[in-house]
């Protein structure tokens, strides 16, 4: 598995409750930053509304999708609205046929190398893992264990600075960041302060990709 299209910075920006209105100076804040995957979830306000405006914005340099995304036909949603990314909080194995189906790159949510193998097989580009703060580093390090080489796992629930370098030192390849990064309200200038905070803390942990 291929996990190149995540680079150069594997950390996904997960802006649950972002407004429409909001939305063009939060992406341009994080893109200035260093970000180049940005994540609004589908339990957001006019989600792809949001979704549209940062594609329009910023889709020829940063990978703009979906997260929360629970059934199908959502898939399709996503996609007119130009979002090239979706994120699952389950492996749901319809979906990421939907999303292929679509030329969209798929990160379902897996909490058990059960549905981690399933989602695999069914053709997920990376797996979130998820809820992070029930699934230590140590669970990830046994999981990589057994996955095929190259699997891109990426942490996400509860993910802060501090929390990455023990993730990455368990070989994590990335990680999805929420509230820590952003929450609703939050002005660009903060967003951005804690967006480099973020790039720091990976720079800081970064090891060579595995091939």
């Amino acid at each position: 598995m291929s996990t190149a299209w995540m680079q150069p910075l594997p950390l996904v920006a997960i802006l649950r409750g972002l407004t429409p209105q909001e939305a063009p100076a939060i992406g341009l804040a994080l893109f200035e930053a260093g970000f180049r995957i940005l994540e609004v979830p589908l339990n957001s306000p006019q989600p792809l509304e949001s979704i549209a405006l940062l594609a329009r914005a910023l889709g020829e340099h940063c990978l703009v999708g979906a997260g929360t995304v629970l059934m199908p036909r959502q898939v399709g949603e996503v996609a007119e609205a130009g979002g090239r990314l979706i994120v699952m909080p389950h492996a749901d194995v319809e979906v990421i046929a939907a999303a292929h189906a679509r030329g969209l790159r798929c990160t379902p949510g897996v909490a058990t190398p059960t549905e981690a193998f399933a989602a695999l097989r069914a053709g997920a580009d990376a797996l979130k893992l998820f809820p992070a703060e029930q699934l230590p580093p140590s669970v990830l390090k046994a999981w990589l264990s057994v996955l095929p080489r190259g699997t891109g796992v990426l942490p996400v629930g509860g993910i802060t600075p501090e929390r990455m370098a023990a993730y990455r030192d368990a070989g994590a390849t990335g990680f999805g960041i929420g509230s820590a990064l952003y929450a609703p309200g939050t002005p660009p200038d903060e967003v951005a302060r804690r967006a480099h905070a973020f790039i720091d803390a990976w720079n800081k942990t970064n090891r060579d990709p595995t091939p």
